[in-house]
């Protein structure tokens, strides 16, 4: 959403990046409640990866704000951090079923891990969120594809369903704080946000019903070159 908006429509990066914070947050409060119902959220994850996440979202704001304070050009760091996640998440889009296979092939080895390297799990869970909190904060990229590779790699033990349960569930709370905190900035445009909701929330319905007739064998590298297309397109 943010490279369209900036790229497509002119909508500043500050702007697009803001605003695309609260449409996520707002679009994905339905998947948290079908994934919740379904049993299909590790919780517990979502601690470990909020507990880092939310106060790196919430100390970035007060960055960008001491930054704009300062009259300096933050745009820059915003689009540099946007080129560079898109670019990421094309590669994890491609290679989403070399990560599957490796991380089931290891599961068993995982389910059998002794306590301290569960502490090292969640140690790093816990760095994960800091990282997510920094770069989705920034760049509105991240808290989806990467966030959800990064539990792959983490907890391949654990079903897949549970993984997107609980990488959507993370993803609410941290774009949420991260776009109010955009608002008191003055980055949020209210009317392109109405806009948004109002094409985008029918549209994710038809594109999820879409997508599933689709082959993967299709989709999945358009998906991963517009992104790595539009990574590039930032870098310069």
């Amino acid at each position: 959403m943010t490279p369209i908006l900036v790229l497509c429509f002119g909508i500043a990066p500050s702007i697009a990046v803001g605003t695309d914070l609260l449409y996520a947050a707002i679009t994905k409060c339905g998947g948290v409640f079908f994934h919740n119902r379904n049993g299909t959220i590790e919780w517990k994850i979502v601690g470990l990866l909020a507990s880092g996440s939310i106060p790196t979202s919430i100390l970035t704001i007060f960055a960008l704000k001491w930054l704009t304070f300062l009259h300096l050009d933050y745009e820059k760091i915003m689009t540099l951090t946007l080129s560079i996640m898109l670019i990421i998440t094309s590669v994890v889009v491609v290679m989403k079923d070399r990560l599957l296979a490796y991380m089931h092939s290891t599961g068993e080895l995982n389910k059998t891990q002794p306590k301290r390297r569960q502490r090292i799990r969640a140690y790093l869970t816990f760095m994960c969120g800091i990282l997510l909190g920094f770069v989705v904060t920034i760049s509105s990229v991240g808290a989806g594809a990467i966030g959800a590779a990064v539990l792959f790699l983490l907890y391949p033990a654990k079903p897949s369903s549970s993984i997107v349960g609980t990488d959507i569930a993370h993803a609410v709370p941290l774009t949420a704080i991260a776009g109010f905190g955009h608002i008191q900035l003055g980055f949020v445009d209210f009317q392109l946000l109405c806009g948004l909701l109002i094409g985008g929330l029918p549209a994710i319905y038809l594109g999820s019903h879409i997508g599933k007739t689709m082959p993967e064998s299709i989709l999945r590298p358009v998906v991963a070159l517009v992104l790595f297309v539009l990574g590039v397109r930032f870098a310069f």
